[in-house]
């Protein structure tokens, strides 16, 4: 079913939501139920004794939020009048009318989920279109794991994954961060398909004075960046340091609706493991807010998958990719997630 007021066309909407999207990150899950948005559907999680639950955020009697309920003896309590709602989904309770018989109707209107990479998964279709995406490195026991906090940004989740695999911007958007303004040539590099998606590599020389480096302990390297994207909006960056240490990105992007994105970031590396993580956080914070200041000013906030509208460079090959990649899945001439 569209959500009303969907800022999707229904094509477009009916088309994402076949694929796996995350919603919270399971550390988030506790014992009271909250509230999330994905492609404009209101949805309520929380875990119970058997598993993640995750279902429209609405009790059918009366249309109340579930979100603002609690979780009692393992079932939801809706605020409104205490319908409670056990592990399977149906009502269990009518407080009102403890004896009567209860609608079969009045149950949680749940979708599929799972959990994995430490973060919840949704699909709003009964038939997910592709498994969940790899990231491979979560399972290997020589990387240390962890993640920072989401973000919200006002762009559309194409935009979001597209800048995320934009190589020429560093220099301009990260000077002194990633690149210097001195250093902005990108050097060929090829796109090749993968199941779902694709991936492609590229080798660079850069100042990084501020990011530790295995390789150069005065910043300055050469170093391998390997990309893999799974359609929609999932991004794995693995870069190769020159000695072999490897920092690994996944950056999946959520479209909350057709301009407003969460952005989940998962990080490895095998390398400064004991390291605290006050200063990649740090540095990885002033990245994203650098890319969010011109991202959420892009015009039109669509990305445009006629590659005719917008004009493009050699270097522009992942993006270009990309935009096929979208519209090769179905999604519109000017698809607004």
């Amino acid at each position: 079913m569209i959500p009303r007021n969907c800022s999707f066309p229904v094509h477009d909407w009916t088309t994402l939501s076949s694929y796996w999207h995350p919603v919270a990150f399971c550390s988030d899950l506790s014992d009271r139920p909250f509230s999330v948005t994905l492609l404009d559907e209101e949805l309520v999680v929380y875990r119970s004794a058997g598993g993640i639950v995750v279902a429209r955020d609405l009790c059918l009697h009366r249309g109340a939020p579930l979100s603002a309920g609690w979780i009692e003896a393992d079932e939801i309590v809706c605020p409104y009048h205490g319908f409670r709602y056990g592990t399977n989904g149906r009502c269990t309770k009518i407080p009102a009318h403890p004896d009567a018989p209860i609608p079969a109707k009045l149950s949680l209107q749940t979708v599929l989920s799972e959990e994995r990479y430490g973060l919840v998964w949704a699909c709003l279709s009964r038939e997910p279109r592709s498994p969940i995406p790899q990231f491979p490195q979560f399972t290997d026991p020589t990387f240390q794991h962890f993640h920072f906090e989401a973000l919200d940004w006002n762009c559309s989740a194409g935009r979001s994954t597209e800048g995320f695999l934009d190589v020429s911007h560093f220099a301009w958007v990260h000077a002194g961060v990633l690149c210097s303004r001195d250093n902005p040539v990108i050097p060929e590099y090829s796109v090749y398909p993968s199941e779902n998606g694709f991936g492609f590599e590229y080798a660079s020389t850069y100042a990084n004075p501020i990011n530790s480096d295995p390789g150069d302990a005065e910043g300055l390297a050469l170093w391998r960046r390997l990309y893999e994207l799974t359609v929609p909006f999932a991004a794995l960056l693995v870069t190769v340091y020159p000695r072999g240490g490897q920092l690994v990105i996944f950056n999946i992007s959520a479209p909350t609706s057709a301009k407003r994105t969460r952005i989940y970031k998962l990080y490895a590396r095998n390398f400064d493991q004991d390291e605290p993580l006050e200063r990649m956080r740090a540095l990885e914070n002033r990245i994203y807010e650098e890319d969010r200041f011109v991202m959420e000013k892009q015009r039109p906030e669509e990305l445009p998958i006629d590659l005719h509208e917008e004009v493009h460079i050699r270097a522009d090959r992942a993006s270009i990719m990309y935009r096929k990649a979208l519209s090769g899945i179905g999604l519109g001439r000017t698809f607004t997630a």
